[in-house]
């Protein structure tokens, strides 16, 4: 294939499908379209180091402007694309402009999930986190001693409860659920990150509803819990999960579920047009599931270039994540989806352990805090596809090095 490859969405996918066919010695025209007017950066440090004041922006970046003209890939900055026009094989952007393609790749991310007007969402100090405006937005309000109220109990919501106690707010999380990392982790992960923040002086309010945002003057000043209780707020960070960007897909008249649906191959039902990252729902176990993650992103849009390259291998999903929070790494390899036990392991140093996540008895997730070494090992298991022995896991004393040897 020697035509144009089109990329919708300047995000890690977009950016790692790029890289990939140049790395392949593939020398088709690309075209990546975003809709910031950054070049393609990386995401997950907005909500840490960056915001932090740690690391600077052009750090996040992949690479420095030059590397595309050189590369060439041409980048269409501060561009939204409107419609896909699947006849002619072209897109149509806001601003009148349209482009052919031979080839379409749809890598337009998700988007937070914010609270409706009614509900305050549109108050002055109201944030999602999700690109660099959002960021630099943010870090001009994480005052110390200012009121931060964290609305969400997930990994958004409690990586910026951890930023903002470290740059001295006070800090409220509140979270509708039973507990923190409902959907995501078990009840040992969320006890263990739940005690983590009390220590550091993170008040976590569980089974605690949001009636409404209060504010003074369009910015917000408190909140109106469901019960009726009224806590102050200087700024607000809400964390409610997101959904997929798959508008323009389901315009088209593409197979779409709160994600675009694509084959092991990552081919949408447009045999033309494919779609990798946060957008993309994949097919697992049976099921299908979007895969919110660096990992599935750079994976994922990897394989696509290699079947566009020739390749014929199929995406098998192998998904790892992480989260940063003070001092302590939570890593997870796996994917916890259907569980029904777990297994916690104390680690060799103070305040380290792991859970071992089982499916009808075969190893299917491991969540490691800061135990570098339970993370290696279930991460290895998983990929070679090999079962670990729960009587072994649970014996704290036994050598995990004897599950892969």
């Amino acid at each position: 294939m020697t035509g144009r490859l089109v990329i919708i969405g300047a995000g890690q996918a977009g950016f790692a499908l790029a890289a990939k066919l140049r790395a392949l010695k593939d020398a088709r025209p690309i075209t990546i379209i975003g809709g910031e007017a950054e070049y393609p950066y990386q995401r997950p440090p907005l909500s840490k180091k960056y915001l932090l004041g740690e690391m600077s922006f052009d750090r996040l970046q992949f690479r420095t402007s030059d590397w595309y003209p050189e590369n060439n890939v041409e980048v269409w900055l501060s561009t939204f694309v409107e419609a896909i026009d699947r006849q002619a094989k072209s897109v149509r952007c806001g601003d009148g402009r349209s482009l052919d393609y031979d080839t379409l790749v749809i890598a337009t991310g998700s988007s937070p999930r914010r609270l409706p007007d009614e509900m305050g969402g549109s108050l002055g100090g109201v944030y999602v986190v999700r690109d660099k405006q959002d960021a630099d937005r943010l870090a001009a309000e994480m005052k110390p001693g200012r009121k931060l109220l964290v609305i969400g109990g997930g990994y958004i919501g409690l990586e910026g409860a951890a930023v903002a106690r470290h740059l001295g707010l006070e800090v409220t999380v509140i979270e509708m659920a039973e507990r923190i990392l409902q959907r995501v982790a078990s009840k040992a992960t969320a006890d263990a990150m739940r005690a983590i923040h009390e220590a550091h002086g993170v008040s976590i309010r569980e089974k605690t509803g949001l009636t409404r945002l209060l504010g003074v003057n369009g910015h917000v000043t408190a909140a109106e819990l469901a019960s009726g209780e009224v806590i102050d707020a200087d700024l607000v960070i809400v964390g409610i999960g997101a959904s997929a960007n798959d508008a323009i897909a389901t315009a088209a008249g593409i197979e779409t579920m709160n994600g675009i649906v694509v084959d092991e191959f990552a081919r949408t039902s447009d045999p033309n047009i494919f779609a990798a990252g946060d957008c993309a729902l994949l097919p697992w176990d049976g099921g299908r599931v979007r895969l919110e993650s660096v990992q599935n992103a750079v994976d994922q849009a990897e394989a696509i270039a290699a079947i566009l390259a020739g390749g014929h291998d199929p995406y098998r999903p192998k998904p790892w994540f992480w989260s940063d929070q003070y001092d302590v790494k939570l890593q997870i390899a796996g994917f916890n989806l259907g569980y029904d036990r777990t297994i916690v392991r104390p680690g060799a140093r103070e305040g380290s352990q792991s859970i071992w996540y089982y499916k009808d008895g075969i190893l299917v997730a491991v969540d490691a805090i800061n135990d570098a070494k339970a993370y290696v090992t279930g991460k290895k298991l998983l990929e070679l596809g090999r079962n670990a022995d729960p009587a072994v896991v649970a014996d704290a004393s036994s050598d995990l090095k004897q599950l892969i040897a």
